[in-house]
């Protein structure tokens, strides 16, 4: 499949993408990733193993899209438990019961 990424064409095929990513360990997963056989890495990752650019030459949506169109599985961001952030009132209700007790 041909795509263009970072203003390059690029002859891109699901089986030279599987045979680039093999032996490549996953960098830790912050935003945009994609799984290729039964990793997931970032997209950044993958862009610049396939192309040999800069990651700062192209961005993760021309990866994502021709990753897609590969027939990979393609994640908008990670898997990831949200902390729980205190509102305004638990945290002024935690601040006047510690006073309370220095007091």
């Amino acid at each position: 499949m041909r795509c263009v990424i970072a203003r390059y064409p690029f002859d891109l095929t699901k089986s030279g993408v599987l045979a680039s990513m093999k032996g490549i360990t996953p960098e830790l997963i912050t935003g945009e990733s994609v799984t290729i056989g039964r990793r997931r890495y970032p997209v950044k990752q993958v862009g610049q193993v396939i192309t040999r650019q800069d990651r700062r030459d192209f961005t993760g949506g021309e990866v994502i899209r021709a990753m897609t169109r590969l027939g990979f599985t393609c994640h908008a961001h990670p898997d990831a438990t949200p902390v729980p952030v205190p509102s305004p009132l638990q945290s002024a209700s935690a601040l006047l019961g510690a006073a309370a007790l220095d007091g």
